[in-house]
């Protein structure tokens, strides 16, 4: 009985320690809308790319309009696409089949990006933080991140 009470007073002490990294608080937001927007500007110069911007500050480059169906914010698509940070150093990618997702379950830059095309349509979305994944890490995205997607509109479902 004893040495079961010797565990026991260890993990009673150990648990009400206090464990001031248990719960850290949340970093505050940081915004990098001025420094996307020159990063953007640069790697578009770099590229000799002519992008148009949308009020939002989304940046979209359309190679090719598509003659099919224009998807709305809320419809079904499927997509193949590539998605690298600035240095083109690729985080994404599809298979050429592409995947199939309801526009209100990704990021705000695809919600809005994709309804620029048409089925068949495909071109570039440089999407700055505020319409990402903003100022704080995600699943290996550095927070802050400017993404760039090559995306295929294959179909809007």
């Amino acid at each position: 009985m004893k040495y079961f009470l010797i565990p026991l007073m260890f993990i009673s002490l150990v648990s009400c320690l206090d464990d001031n990294n248990a719960n850290p608080e949340p970093a505050e937001a940081i915004d990098y809308s001025a420094r996307n927007e020159e990063d953007i500007q640069i790697y578009l110069e770099e590229n000799d790319l002519q992008a148009q911007t949308s009020e939002t500050g989304l940046h979209y480059i359309i190679n090719e309009q598509g003659t099919g169906e224009q998807p709305t914010s809320s419809s079904d698509v499927t997509v193949a696409y590539k998605g690298y940070f600035l240095n083109e150093s690729v985080f994404d990618e599809s298979d050429s089949n592409g995947i199939t997702f309801n526009l209100q379950q990704v990021i705000a830059g695809w919600t809005e990006g994709i309804t620029y095309f048409k089925e068949g349509g495909n071109g570039l979305l440089l999407v700055p933080a505020h319409l990402g994944y903003g100022s704080f890490d995600y699943n290996g995205i550095p927070g802050g991140s400017v993404l760039i997607f090559e995306v295929n509109l294959i179909d809007v479902n």
